[in-house]
């Protein structure tokens, strides 16, 4: 979908775009062939440099994070998506302020990484570091506010795709659970229907002893990243196929 972005650009909403679009205009070198202006001759040529600048920085996810608004970084993923991680975090449920974060989960895509409290927690803040695009259900309200405060100098990759937002444009409303039901994924039978309340009695079982409980807590987890990659997957495909439905 990138390369048929020109919403990057200033001055270009999506209403432009669908102009650019329906003229036959799909790509960045559309554009620079194209044999007549399509604007003025200012604009034109302004459009033009903006084009020129974004194919020598095509490999630059910086660049198009920069320039996108986040409601449309869902765009940058295919390009960028070896660069991408899928994030979840788990908490003790207290209040005013007084809860912790329990588990970290991180999925590539191949392999998976799980940060415990008391065990290895302080590990998340280098393997973060090591992604450039980092992929959430809900995370703007929760997983990385509750990062932020627990990891003071935390440093985020620049990126972040929160697809509670995304698939809401697509009309998937509801928790991570409910809307993987609603596309037909499923989970491991071990953790089929717990939700966070769950996961928070899960560790409170494990304070308590159970060492179970935390195998049951981690694959809870689990579950919740590896489920992210394929919902992106069709966010991607699904958006891009409303967007450019009428054109080839």
């Amino acid at each position: 979908m990138l390369e048929h972005t020109f919403i990057h650009i200033p001055g270009i909403g999506p209403k432009t775009e669908q102009h650019l679009w329906r003229k036959g205009i799909l790509t960045w070198e559309d554009f620079l062939s194209h044999p007549r202006k399509v604007f003025s001759s200012s604009r034109d040529a302004f459009i033009r440099r903006e084009l020129e600048a974004t194919l020598e920085h095509r490999n630059d996810l910086h660049f198009f994070v920069n320039r996108l608004p986040a409601t449309d970084l869902w765009r940058i993923y295919d390009a960028f998506k070896e660069q991408a991680v899928f994030l979840d975090i788990e908490t003790s449920g207290g209040y005013l302020g007084m809860d912790e974060i329990t588990v970290i989960g991180l999925y590539d895509g191949q392999k998976v990484q799980t940060f415990v409290n008391g065990r290895n927690l302080e590990d998340f803040e280098e393997a973060i570091a090591s992604y450039s695009m980092v992929i959430t259900f809900n995370g703007s309200c929760f997983d990385l506010p509750y990062l932020k405060r627990w990891f003071r100098h935390l440093s985020l990759p620049p990126a972040h795709i929160d697809l509670r937002f995304v698939l809401k444009k697509m009309g998937l409303r509801g928790g991570l659970k409910a809307i993987e039901e609603q596309v037909g994924l499923s989970r491991d039978p071990k953790v089929m229907g717990l939700n966070g309340f769950d996961a928070v009695l899960l560790w409170q079982d494990y304070q308590c002893g159970n060492v179970s409980a935390l195998e049951r807590l981690i694959l809870y987890n689990t579950m919740d990243i590896v489920q992210l990659k394929p919902l992106m997957e069709l966010s991607a495909r699904e958006m891009k196929n409303r967007l450019m439905i009428f054109y080839p």
